[in-house]
């Protein structure tokens, strides 16, 4: 008797390859650990190869997983656009919305995102927060609808859509000698101890091409993985940083001093990410349409933040 693969089996793996773990698998999908061994095995006998090596306490994909991986995905997408045909017949009562996003817009994604819920309660919606590195990973693998960040990628095929402004100012803890002074310029800036995102970061980015145009080198004191880092760094009084305006939105006023430099703010966009000759969902046609609307609401980038 020939045995097929299931819908639930290509679901539990497409999960283990995505979070890279059988438990954090099982508690997604709400089942047993034993329940997914068991699946794995029934699936791996199916396919006739191992799919799946455990190194340690890490889960990694053969080359066949990888290439199962990738067809799971492949077979999802076109139930999520059969699901969204469905839903749109149904005037978007029904179906689903997958976001990532790097960490700076974690300051406004959730409030984004809860408005858009509010008014289509129906939709299920998922908001995965991660730095740009493993968010570009995600890209390339499909694992969401759309993908916001304030740098597109230049190595990828992409459709990138502006909806929001991103202004990046200097800050400083508020006893900072530089805190009330007027047009700073850059190249006294550059004498302070600076605190910079990890290489890669859209903001470093940003703030490194603005430094190198009037050709003064930067020398980043530290370099830390997340905004609050940062933030506990200027509080200590260890430098200065970049940062962009919507990290300050759970901050008191005052807090933090904005220097008024030379350059600044460097008014950048937030974009809403996805792969280029992609059809989008339904559901996600209608959110990329709220964020336009966005845009279409806000206007131009600010002078000051």
């Amino acid at each position: 008797m020939r045995h097929h693969t299931t819908f639930r089996q290509l679901e539990i793996f497409e999960a283990i390859a995505r979070l890279g773990s059988f438990t954090r698998a099982a508690e997604e999908l709400y089942l047993t650990q034993p329940t997914i061994s068991m699946q794995m095995k029934k699936l791996a006998d199916i396919v006739g190869v191992p799919l799946i090596e455990q190194v340690g306490k890490k889960v990694q994909l053969t080359d066949a997983g990888r290439d199962l991986a990738q067809a799971s995905r492949e077979v999802f997408g076109v139930m999520d656009r059969f699901t969204m045909a469905v839903a749109e017949r149904q005037g978007l009562k029904k179906g689903r919305l997958a976001l990532m996003a790097v960490s700076t817009a974690s300051y406004f994604a959730p409030r984004l995102l809860g408005e858009f819920a509010h008014q289509y309660p129906g939709i299920e919606v998922s908001l995965k927060v991660t730095n740009r590195e493993q968010l570009l990973e995600g890209l390339a693998d499909r694992l969401a609808d759309l993908y916001i960040l304030g740098q597109p990628p230049e190595d990828v095929a992409v459709e990138a859509r502006p909806f929001m402004c991103n202004p990046l100012v200097v800050l400083a803890a508020p006893g900072h000698p530089l805190a009330g002074a007027e047009d700073i310029p850059l190249a006294r800036l550059a004498e302070e101890p600076w605190l910079l995102r990890e290489p890669g970061s859209g903001t470093r980015a940003a703030v490194e091409r603005l430094f190198a145009e009037e050709g003064i080198e930067l020398r980043p004191r530290m370099a830390l993985g997340s905004n609050e880092a940062i933030k506990q760094a200027i509080l200590a009084g260890l430098g200065i940083a970049v940062m962009s305006s919507h990290s300050l939105a759970l901050n008191p006023p005052g807090q933090f001093a904005v220097l008024k430099a030379r350059g600044f703010p460097i008014c950048r966009q937030w974009y809403a990410v996805y792969p280029a000759g992609r059809e989008l969902s339904v559901v996600a046609r209608a959110f990329l349409d709220f964020l336009l609307d966005q845009e279409r609401s806000q206007g131009a980038c600010p002078d000051t933040p």
